[in-house]
């Protein structure tokens, strides 16, 4: 009963209760790559994980629960931010990190159930926009340092640039078949990299 009185993914335990976190978040996250958000099932998790029904049940309670933790484990999984000098350079190794992600056979059919789970459970769609703002907070430093270098006015909104050196890849993903290369992730960090020197992500614009 250790996970009682906690709200589900809010435990942070070693030892045995990380591995079994870790093993139930690896079979959640297979389990919707291969058939989506609709037929995630906590039983058939516990099974693939290979742990009892009633500890998924008693510490994730519900399939909302689970991906919200899914959701969290994936933000502290991510890889952190690097510094290479330039507002290009950081813009294209943010551009890149999401493009390797996303074109990945796992991750990238993991994220469309994701998404697509976010337009219909609440709880869900709560979880994503917490990766989502974790993952753009831990870009902004970037963007802040080429305000700080003049390589943008001093107006500009951090956010605003972060997220759209990533939205026309999870475009390209959701909209297209075609495969998502390191040449559109540059692109799209040349775009949002142009557009926020001509001013276009200013605050209040």
């Amino acid at each position: 009963m250790e996970f009682e009185g906690a709200d589900p993914g809010t435990v942070r335990p070693g030892g045995r209760t990380a591995r079994v976190r870790a093993a139930v978040l690896r079979a959640a996250g297979d389990a919707m790559a291969e058939a989506g958000f609709a037929h995630l099932d906590l039983a058939d998790v516990a099974r693939r994980a290979e742990v009892g029904k009633t500890t998924v049940y008693r510490r994730w309670g519900t399939v909302a629960g689970l991906v919200a933790d899914l959701l969290t484990d994936m933000a502290e999984q991510s890889l952190p931010r690097t510094d290479n000098g330039s507002l290009l350079d950081d813009l294209r190794a943010n551009a890149r990190l999401v493009q390797r992600t996303l074109a990945d056979p796992r991750q990238g059919a993991l994220f469309k159930a994701v998404i697509a789970a976010a337009t219909c459970d609440t709880r869900t769609a709560e979880a994503l926009h917490r990766f989502y703002e974790i993952r753009v907070q831990e870009w902004v430093p970037c963007v802040q340092q080429a305000v700080e270098r003049g390589e943008l006015p001093g107006d500009t909104d951090p956010h605003q640039v972060i997220r759209a050196v990533s939205a026309p890849l999870y475009y390209h993903l959701l909209t297209t078949g075609d495969p998502l290369d390191e040449a559109t992730a540059d692109r799209a960090a040349e775009a949002a990299a142009t557009a926020a020197r001509a001013g276009v992500y200013a605050r209040g614009a």
